[in-house]
């Protein structure tokens, strides 16, 4: 029987009669020296059986609109395909419901001195007038803080124009809300990075004049176009959803101590959104199917599906600040996959240490234990993951937040491919890792299977390995490795008793 053939049952009790039967000894090595739960989990994951999880997803996108967005039918159907997969496998799955503010764009257009620009509109952006509105493009100084103050618009007027600004140190919601204080009508934000942007306004209350993204290259472009006439036309139509995040805990293992693992279950209204986080989404139910509800571990795993990544990040966020201090207590770490499989891929981990120094400080104590975790897994395979600060919109986030150790794995998105990268890890050097990132074309054909199969197993492996010990994370052993301790005390004793005569 193939593996894409199984049934969650004929997985999880396959995994359970190689635990039972081989003693450690004797199991066959996967990945580096960790515990045999964590090497038959990731024996039994293969990505045979996590593509088949896409090709659901595909499937379901394609039925839906072509997408599976927060709040849509689409995303709800896949909701119901994890769902439907856990309880079969013997988990209780809880649905926590939220509301999302649904939004998909009704017209992306701007011209600026009669050549077309690509542009993304902001969540939550007003709309323009049908049509569109017109003026003059004014460009705001590429100072330290550009747009982030009232005085970086006393320098002309900028009535009725349309502002150009770089993107950082502040939230666009305030860039453009001191564009429209000086007159503005809209603002056009260009990526601080090499590539496009969309980008957030954070709530209706927050924007005042419509504003879109642009790519890094576009922007600096338009920075000597000073004064050309700009057409621009940028409106959304949306509506207040329910959208729901996917909680299954094992029945096994010390509900004091739990290893949460979570990946987003949500696409772009733009496609299906099968790389970006169908791969992730794909490799923890099947890392949840090959563990099965009751696997004989120390620590209780609570696997989670986030409903509204791309909304803002709302589902983890509602998990997290819903928790009282006590339940935030229970929760030993947390480990986060994200995009696992870009065409182009790369190998990054969160830097937990900020050994890297591109991060503002460390994450909260044991993730930089997460970070080697992972980074030891891949290497015992072959590959050199690269340390990367915490992108500040992962679902991370909230956890690090709350002071929970943290870890993300991830192949990375539209930014381009080093060229020591590519000398590291093969592709093509000067591409995006994933051209189709939050974009249409983010299909079937845009998964890198070598990256699938090798991080599907990354995340049994880490997921495993902290079912069966935090230790290295929190300090609290398994209840093997206590009994261990504990049957070796009398010897360490006897020959600390007898080093003290000497």
């Amino acid at each position: 029987m193939s593996a894409t053939s199984r049934t969650p049952r004929r997985a999880a009790a396959v995994l359970a009669a190689t635990l039972l039967v081989l003693p450690t000894a004797h199991v066959a090595h996967a990945g580096p020296e960790g515990p045999a739960l964590a090497r038959a989990a990731t024996r039994a994951v293969g990505v045979d059986a996590v593509h088949r999880h896409l090709i659901a997803f595909q499937r379901i996108a394609d039925r839906n609109g072509g997408h599976r967005a927060p709040g849509s039918p689409g995303y709800l159907a896949s909701a119901d395909y994890v769902a439907d997969k856990l309880t079969a496998a013997g988990f209780t799955v809880t649905r926590q419901e939220f509301p999302v503010s649904y939004s998909e764009p009704t017209a992306e257009h701007l011209v600026v001195g009669g050549e077309r620009i690509d542009v993304n509109y902001m969540l939550f952006t007003p709309n323009t007038p049908v049509g569109g509105i017109t003026g003059p493009l004014a460009v705001v100084a590429d100072e330290a803080t550009p747009g982030c103050e009232a005085a970086d618009f006393a320098d002309a007027d900028y009535t009725g124009a349309i502002v150009l600004v770089r993107r950082g140190v502040c939230s666009f919601a305030v860039k453009q809300q001191n564009a429209a204080a000086a007159g503005a009508a809209a603002t056009l934000i260009y990526n601080n990075a090499d590539s496009w942007l969309r980008g957030s306004l954070g709530s209706d209350a927050a924007a005042r004049i419509p504003t879109g993204g642009l790519s890094e290259a576009d922007g600096r472009a338009l920075r000597s176009r000073a004064g050309q006439p700009v057409s621009l036309d940028l409106r959304r139509f949306a509506e207040e959803r329910t959208s729901v995040n996917l909680v299954a805990q094992t029945a096994t293992g010390r509900a004091d101590n739990v290893v949460v693992a979570g990946a987003y279950l949500d696409s772009v209204v733009e496609g299906p959104g099968i790389s970006g986080n169908g791969t992730g989404a794909a490799a923890l139910l099947e890392t949840a199917l090959a563990l099965g509800s009751r696997p004989k571990a120390a620590n209780a795993v609570r696997f989670v599906w986030w409903g509204s990544w791309e909304f803002g990040q709302l589902g983890s966020r509602h998990y997290v600040e819903r928790l009282t201090f006590e339940q935030q207590l229970d929760i030993a770490l947390y480990l986060n996959f994200d995009t696992l499989a870009a065409p182009n891929a790369g190998y990054f981990v969160y830097d937990g240490d900020n050994s890297t120094g591109q991060g503002p400080a460390p994450g909260p104590h044991g993730s930089a234990h997460i970070e080697r975790t992972l980074v030891d897994y891949l290497a015992s395979v072959g590959v050199r993951a690269q340390g990367e600060a915490q992108d500040p919109v992962s679902d991370q986030r909230w956890f690090t937040a709350a002071g929970i150790p943290s870890g993300t794995l991830f192949t990375g998105n539209q930014k381009r491919k080093t060229a020591a990268q590519a000398a590291e890890w093969g592709g093509t050097a000067g591409a995006p890792f994933d051209t189709c990132y939050h974009e249409g074309c983010d299909d079937l054909g845009n998964v890198g299977r070598t990256a699938l199969g090798r991080n599907a197993k990354a995340v049994a492996w880490a997921v495993a390995s902290y079912a069966a010990s935090t230790g290295g994370v929190n300090g609290v052993p398994s209840r093997a490795q206590r009994a261990v301790t504990r049957s070796a005390a009398p010897q360490a004793s006897a020959v600390a008793a007898d080093l003290s005569t000497r």
